[in-house]
């Protein structure tokens, strides 16, 4: 690919994870374990899990922001670096949010022919988390679908340098 379209990947990303942290830094900002408990009584763990979700995509998406901010500002534009960083965004913020490691909600791929959101929690939540979860998978989902290139791209530059 081309440095201009590379660049304007890493510009429309760079926008992407600044909303996506504002909406994260907010939630966590506004919710706590006990308040989350006192709107929905429920598994105290599952909540812990939730949240630790959450604050792993917050510091997933911080860091590749930064990432982003670096390239952008680099005199000769870096196109592989800037293809290694998207990549990273793909694995690190993209598939994170859509698979948790430790599966505190999933994406039920059956979703698309529904037209409903596809995250779906594992077990009952309070309303506020399954408003950001849906309201943030529209844009993941866009960026996603933007970003897969990079995902088979990268995997064969690497079998092909070996």
């Amino acid at each position: 690919m081309g440095n201009t379209i590379v660049k304007a990947q890493i510009e429309d990303v760079r926008y992407f994870l600044a909303k996506s942290i504002a909406e994260f830094e907010e939630f966590l900002n506004e919710n706590t374990l006990s308040n989350l408990l006192e709107k929905k009584p429920g598994n105290q763990e599952y909540y812990k899990l939730l949240l630790a979700n959450i604050r792993k995509l917050l510091v997933y998406c911080d860091e590749c922001l930064d990432s982003c901010k670096v390239i952008l500002h680099t005199d000769a534009f870096p196109k592989a670096a800037a293809e290694k960083t998207l990549y990273r965004i793909y694995h690190q913020c993209i598939e994170e949010f859509f698979s948790p490691k430790n599966d505190a909600w999933f994406e039920d791929s059956r979703s698309a022919y529904t037209g409903k959101n596809s995250i779906k929690l594992r077990q009952e939540a309070p309303e506020n988390i399954t408003k950001l979860l849906a309201g943030l998978e529209g844009e993941f989902q866009r960026v996603r679908e933007e970003l897969q290139y990079y995902e088979t791209d990268y995997r064969t530059k690497m079998i092909q340098s070996n």
